[in-house]
């Protein structure tokens, strides 16, 4: 497939995630087979004062590309000069929109989906970021609507393709929503006869199994994987397999947990430094190392380990203890 003049050879893309999609994140996606890694979203306002913190989201290796990087704000002025400052020093492959953010922090502000209660400032600020970088292609993230009562799928597909929108990610809960109850992926099928640009489905994929039901059930041209990722980037390599028809390789072994949470350790360090990326490797841990034996102490004692050596001297504890598992597991076999 093709969004713009980029061409994806899976379409099976990691999701923008904040808090999760930084580029340690992102880069064992992109090695487990993600077509396309997103940014996690970046405040427009925070990108044209040159917040240093803004700034370190958008930062990406070439390894990463395709990659997108996903901007918000309520402001069409500021996102157009936030989209053409991405554009110019970091040269993304995509700049998407967010629309789909049901955060209170950033909706009572008037960004993220909460321009889906107000069309036409969802027009300009579209038209703002299109007309600002017209040598990438923009996408745009979205949810339904802000609630069951204000549904505007299909209705602004064709008004976004309209305003040069390459491609639509739709996750179909609405705003009020927020993260709970079950998607509609009849919501996407509707997107996907409106509109002649690419359609990704994203929401409520747990399995390749689900993700190959939204592929038939919807039509979209990809889809979008976010919290099924979490602890287990292993979910592309599975379902890239099942997508072109070979086998599903056997889920990982307590030892490539193991392996992957060091991976991920010295990834996070190296970008975060030790002091932030610490703390921010607790909630991989959690996610990374659960339903073996012995996974609830060995995960409380990552989590809880004060410093850095401390972490890594769980981890080869860890380690360690998955080879024994695994050769229990071999003679019990025998």
């Amino acid at each position: 497939m093709k969004i713009g003049n980029v061409k994806i050879k899976t379409p099976i893309f990691l999701a923008p995630m904040a808090g999760y999609t930084d580029y340690p994140f992102r880069i064992l996606c992109k090695q487990m087979g993600a077509g396309v890694v997103y940014s996690e979203f970046i405040s427009a306002d925070g990108i044209i004062r040159e917040n240093i913190k803004s700034l370190n989201l958008i930062r990406f290796s070439n390894k990463e590309r395709p990659i997108g990087i996903q901007i918000f704000g309520d402001s069409p002025d500021v996102m157009s000069m936030a989209a053409r400052y991405v554009v110019d020093q970091f040269n993304p492959d995509i700049l998407d929109i967010n629309y789909g953010c049901p955060v209170p922090k950033v909706t009572k502000k008037g960004a993220g989906s909460a321009a889906l209660k107000d069309l036409c400032l969802m027009d300009d600020i579209t038209s703002a970021v299109v007309e600002s970088v017209p040598e990438v292609p923009v996408t745009v993230k979205m949810r339904a609507g802000w609630d069951k009562q204000s549904i505007i799928v299909p209705e602004v597909g064709p008004r976004l393709e309209g305003l040069g929108v390459k491609a639509i990610a739709l996750h179909p809960r609405t705003t009020s929503m927020r993260y709970t109850g079950k998607s509609d992926w009849s919501l996407i099928k509707k997107l996907k006869d409106s509109v002649t640009i690419p359609v990704i489905g994203n929401g409520d994929i747990l399995t390749p199994d689900d993700m190959m039901r939204m592929f038939d059930e919807t039509q979209c041209d990809a889809v979008m994987i976010g919290r099924a990722a979490h602890g287990n980037p292993w979910f592309f390599r599975e379902a890239l397999s099942k997508y072109i028809g070979q086998p599903i390789p056997n889920r990982p072994s307590i030892s490539e947990i193991a392996d992957m949470c060091e991976n991920h350790l010295n990834l996070i360090i190296k970008y975060h430094g030790e002091s932030i990326g610490t703390n921010l490797m607790r909630k991989h841990f959690s996610s990374y190392v659960k339903k073996f034996p012995g996974a609830s102490k060995i995960r409380y004692r990552l989590v809880t380990a004060p410093t850095l050596d401390d972490m890594k001297i769980e981890i080869d504890l860890f380690k360690e203890n998955a080879r024994y598992w695994e050769n229990q597991l071999d003679k019990n076999e025998l």
